[in-house]
């Protein structure tokens, strides 16, 4: 007869190391934020540097990182409303815009901004459409949610 600590073990261990994996993916995709990450001549992403609000962000997730394992279970649950926060301000800064479309002054500043980094959608006129690494960003940090439900 098989008991239940050795049927839950595992799928634990399972849970646990894609959690890991997703977190460590997240904070390493987010750094790009911080210093400009580049495949070949394509710009992926402009890093912001440590003056930045994005700095602030990564500095945020990490301590909740740390907090997630060192602070059981409270820890998971700092960490969850920190991907929470971090996903609703993502939205409004980007998916907002290209739901309900944007006004000029933030189409064109969202645009320049964006400009020359690699693309999986043309830019539009009238909606804020996101690169590709917000697109993955985006992705990352509901995944890294869905993983802690």
């Amino acid at each position: 007869m098989v008991s239940n600590f050795e049927v839950s073990f595992p799928r634990r261990c399972l849970t646990v190391t894609i959690s890991i994996i997703c977190q460590i993916a997240l904070w390493i995709w987010f750094l790009g934020c911080i210093v400009t990450y580049k495949i070949g001549k394509y710009l992926l992403v402009e890093g912001m540097g440590i003056k930045s609000a994005e700095f602030i962000m990564l500095c945020v997730y990490s301590v909740a990182l740390v907090l997630n394992y060192c602070l059981l279970p409270a820890g998971k649950w700092v960490l969850l409303g920190v991907l929470i926060l971090w996903f609703v301000v993502e939205f409004f800064c980007h998916w907002y815009f290209t739901i309900f479309g944007a006004n000029e002054i933030k189409l064109k500043g969202y645009n320049d901004c964006f400009r020359n980094t690699i693309r999986i959608f043309s830019m539009s006129e009238t909606r804020l459409i996101p690169d590709l690494y917000h697109i993955i960003q985006h992705l990352l940090i509901l995944l890294n949610i869905l993983v802690l439900l």
